[in-house]
């Protein structure tokens, strides 16, 4: 565990995890509403697992502090209230400071990716047309509206994983954002698994391991596409 601190002087919390090798490529974990949960440290050691060095943020360093005993958020704490003080900017500035802990870890030229889930998959997409030095952007069952304009600029190669049966998004808006991204210039994987629901990955992976290990598949293509260039 570790704390970084962000360009406007917020210490927030944040989960590092190395490669047994050098790194091919840097993963930025962006959690969902719950913040820098236990499943997302452990995420970012799979992620590892894989060859890239990666690092899971907390989005409440502003408005809650760093993470206190474990490191990580409780399983009670009340994000609720906090959600709603984020901004894009301050997450911009978070995700940021990831970007340079990540290469100041490695090395300089090392691309990095976002991958991120709900809010953080929202988040994720939207750096898909935002001005971060980042290579792709993926994301799991993430909301249209919070990308906002920035769907319009896209120009990184993206991956999108849709919930078919997602009770929170629509699948023909999160397709439908997928078309305004690449009519900007991205290159948009967006995969759909018919009957998944919102947050499959994560608290369904038992019941939807197959889906599961396709979606896996499409974030290590875009890991392994741009540690090639």
């Amino acid at each position: 565990m570790v704390t970084l601190s962000s360009s406007d002087g917020t210490e927030f919390s944040a989960a590092y995890a190395a490669p047994g090798e050098e790194a091919r490529v840097g993963v930025v974990v962006l959690p969902d509403v719950r913040g820098l949960h236990p499943y997302y440290v452990a995420l970012a050691e799979r992620f590892a697992e894989t060859g890239a060095a990666a690092v899971a943020i907390d989005w409440f360093g502003r408005t809650a502090g760093v993470c206190g005993g474990s490191g990580t958020r409780e399983a009670g704490f009340e994000w609720q209230a906090h959600i709603p003080q984020t901004t894009p900017e301050a997450i911009d500035a978070d995700i940021d400071a990831a970007i340079a802990y990540l290469r100041e870890r490695t090395s300089a030229d090392l691309p990095v990716v976002t991958v991120g889930f709900c809010f953080g998959g929202s988040h994720s997409w939207r750096q898909a047309g935002g001005d971060l030095d980042l290579a792709g952007c993926a994301g799991f069952y993430g909301k249209p509206s919070m990308v906002g304009p920035a769907a319009a600029r896209a120009h990184r190669p993206t991956v999108m994983v849709i919930a078919g049966a997602d009770a929170a998004t629509p699948v023909a808006e999160q397709l439908a954002l997928a078309d305004t991204m690449r009519s900007g210039g991205a290159e948009v994987d967006a995969a759909v698994y018919e009957g998944a629901p919102h947050s499959f990955f994560d608290r369904a992976h038992d019941e939807w391991a197959e889906a599961c290990q396709d979606a896996w598949g499409h974030v290590l293509a875009l890991t392994d596409r741009v540690a090639s260039r």
